[in-house]
C-alpha cells in the first residue's frame, strides 16, 4: 500500500521559504517528517572578486530583517584583514548600540508579529483571526507597542549605520560616523519607555511559559547540545566573545574557541533533501554533535548577563531547569525576551557614554590575508570566514548562520510534534499542522539568511490518501 504524504508549503509566519513533508503509514502512523529549505544561496559565490572593502555592504542584502549582523559580522573580519586588532572605543561602541539596535528590533518583532498570535489565541484558533491583523484587532494596545518597538530599533540603526535598512556604518577598521549629541537625545528621549515595554514583553512571555509549562514542557522538546558566544569570564556578549558549546546537562564541550580555529571543532554535513547543511561538533560527530543556537541557547552557556533586570530575569529562567540548561523548545520565546530587556538596557547604557561622540573613528595595522569572525545575531550564532589576495579582492567566503546550526534542532521538533499531535489520528486539521508550524517558530527561522531564494514557492497542502489520491488540497495566500 502507498503512504501518505502531507505537506506544510510554505511555513508561514518565517523569513523566507521551507516546507515540511510528512510521510504517514496506511494507519496514519508518521514514518518520516521533514524540514526542507526550498531556497538556494548563492552569496559566497557572489562576493568573490569583489574587493574586501565592499563585502560589508554585500552581504547584509542576504535579508532585510537582521542585515546589521551580517553587516557587523563581515566588518568584523576585515578589521583583521586590515590589522586592526583592536578598535578605537568610539568604534566599538558605535558598533555595539547598532548591534543592540537591531536585537532590539528584531526580538520585538519576531515576538509580538509572528509569535504571539499563536500565544494569545491559541494553537487551534481560526487561521482568519491567528495572525497579526487578530493581534491588531483583538489587542491594539499590544500592536501599536509592537510597531513602536521596532520603530525604536530601527531608528538605533539609521543613527549609527546611516540607514535603517543595509547601513554602511561600520567600515574594515572602525566606523564612517559617531553618533551626534541630536541623534543621542532623539533617542534618549524614549529610551525608558523602551525599557518599560521590553520589560512588560517578558512578563508575557515569563507568565505565558510558566502558566501553560505542563503542555509546553514536552511540545517539540528533547534534549540537546546549546551553543553561544561569552567573554572570559563566562559572560554573555551579543557582540563578540569565543564560542561555547554546552551538553544537555549543562557539561562544557567547547569553551573559548577562537573564531580563527572554528575549522577544527565545527563540521556541516550535507543531506540530500535540503538546501541548508547541518553543522555538528567534530569530536561529537554528525549523529550526536548537532547543537542549538539563539536566545535559549545563549542563556543556556552564559554564566551571567552585565544588566540587571536581564540578568535577574536570567536567574529566575535558570531555577525553572535547577540551573541545568532548559531544553524545552518553547522556552526560546521566554529567553528571547530576557535578550530583549538586556538590549533595551544596554542602549540605554551606551547612550550615556560620551565616548559616542569621539573623533577617532579607524584604526589599520598589518595587512592579513585570511579572517574568522563571529558575533550572535538575533537568531543566534553567525559565522563569516574569508580568504583575501594581494589584489585586495575576496577568493573565498563561507558563511554558517543561526539558522543553518539549528537545521537539525527544528529538525527534531517537526518530528517530535508530529509524532506527539499527528501520528495515528483519522483527520488532519489544520491546527494540527499548526502545531508544526508553531514549534518551527520557536527558533525564529530566517531562511533568507541561510539561502537565497530563487522563483516562487507554491502555497499549496496537500492530503494524499493510501493510493496516491489527492484527497484534500488547500492554497494559503
Amino acid at each position: 500500500m502507498a503512504e501518505k504524504h502531507v505537506y506544510i508549503e510554505p511555513v508561514t509566519r518565517i523569513e523566507g521559504h521551507a516546507k515540511v513533508s510528512i510521510y504517514l503509514d496506511e494507519k496514519n502512523k508518521v514514518k518520516q517528517a521533514r524540514m526542507h529549505v526550498v531556497e538556494f544561496r548563492g552569496f559566497e559565490r557572489f562576493v568573490q572578486g569583489r574587493p574586501y572593502w565592499e563585502v560589508p555592504v554585500l552581504v547584509q542584502r542576504l535579508c532585510g530583517i537582521c542585515p546589521v549582523s551580517h553587516h557587523l559580522a563581515a566588518a568584523k573580519a576585515m578589521d583583521r584583514i586590515v590589522g586592526a586588532k583592536k578598535l578605537t572605543a568610539t568604534a566599538e561602541k558605535v558598533r555595539r548600540l547598532m548591534h543592540y539596535g537591531q536585537t532590539f528590533q528584531s526580538h520585538a518583532m519576531h515576538f509580538f508579529h509572528l509569535a504571539s498570535p499563536d500565544l494569545l489565541f491559541g494553537f487551534d484558533a481560526d487561521p482568519a483571526i491567528r495572525n497579526v491583523f487578530g493581534v491588531v484587532q483583538k489587542h491594539p494596545d499590544l500592536a501599536v507597542q509592537a510597531v513602536k518597538m521596532r520603530a525604536y530599533g530601527q531608528e538605533v540603526i539609521k543613527a549609527t549605520a546611516g540607514k535603517r535598512i543595509h547601513g554602511t556604518g561600520a567600515i574594515p577598521g572602525g566606523v564612517n560616523k559617531n553618533l551626534s549629541l541630536a541623534e543621542r537625545d532623539v533617542l534618549l528621549k524614549d529610551v525608558e519607555q523602551m525599557v518599560a515595554w521590553a520589560r512588560s514583553a517578558l512578563g508575557i512571555a515569563r507568565d505565558y511559559t510558566t502558566a501553560h509549562l505542563k503542555e509546553l514542557a514536552p511540545f517539540g522538546s528533547f534534549d540537546s547540545n546549546h551553543g553561544g558566544i561569552v567573554r572570559k569570564d563566562g559572560t554573555l556578549d551579543l557582540y563578540d566573545g569565543r564560542f561555547r558549546v554546552k551538553d544537555a546537562k549543562g557539561s562544557m564541550v567547547i569553551d573559548q574557541l577562537d573564531p580563527m580555529k572554528y575549522l577544527d571543532h565545527i563540521a556541516e554535513e550535507v543531506r540530500s533533501w535540503s538546501y541548508m547543511k547541518f553543522p555538528f561538533v567534530k569530536s561529537l560527530g554528525p549523529g550526536k554533535g548537532w547543537y542549538r543556537v539563539g536566545p535559549l541557547a545563549r542563556i543556556n552557556v552564559c554564566d551571567r548577563i552585565d544588566t540587571p533586570e536581564a540578568e535577574a530575569a536570567r536567574v529566575e529562567f535558570m531555577k525553572l531547569t535547577d540551573g541545568k540548561p532548559n531544553n524545552i523548545t518553547m522556552a526560546y520565546h521566554w529567553a528571547r525576551m530576557i535578550e530583549l530587556v538586556h538590549a533595551a538596557e544596554k542602549i540605554r547604557d551606551l547612550l550615556h557614554d560620551s565616548d559616542l561622540q569621539g573623533a577617532d573613528l579607524v584604526v589599520k595595522g598589518e595587512r592579513q590575508f585570511e579572517a574568522v569572525a563571529v558575533i550572535e545575531a538575533p537568531r543566534g550564532t553567525l559565522w563569516h570566514h574569508y580568504r583575501v589576495n594581494e589584489n585586495d579582492q575576496v577568493t573565498m567566503a563561507n558563511l554558517i548562520v543561526s539558522t543553518t546550526q539549528n537545521n537539525e534542532p527544528m529538525n527534531q521538533a517537526v518530528m517530535k510534534v508530529v509524532q506527539d499531535h499527528i501520528s495515528g489520528k483519522a483527520e488532519i486539521t489544520e491546527g494540527m499542522l499548526n502545531h508544526v508550524e508553531v514549534a518551527i517558530r520557536a527558533y525564529d527561522p530566517c531562511f533568507s539568511c541561510a539561502t537565497h531564494a530563487l522563483g516562487q514557492m507554491p502555497l499549496v497542502v496537500e492530503l494524499i490518501d493510501v493510493h496516491g489520491n489527492v484527497i484534500e488540497k488547500r492554497g494559503r495566500a
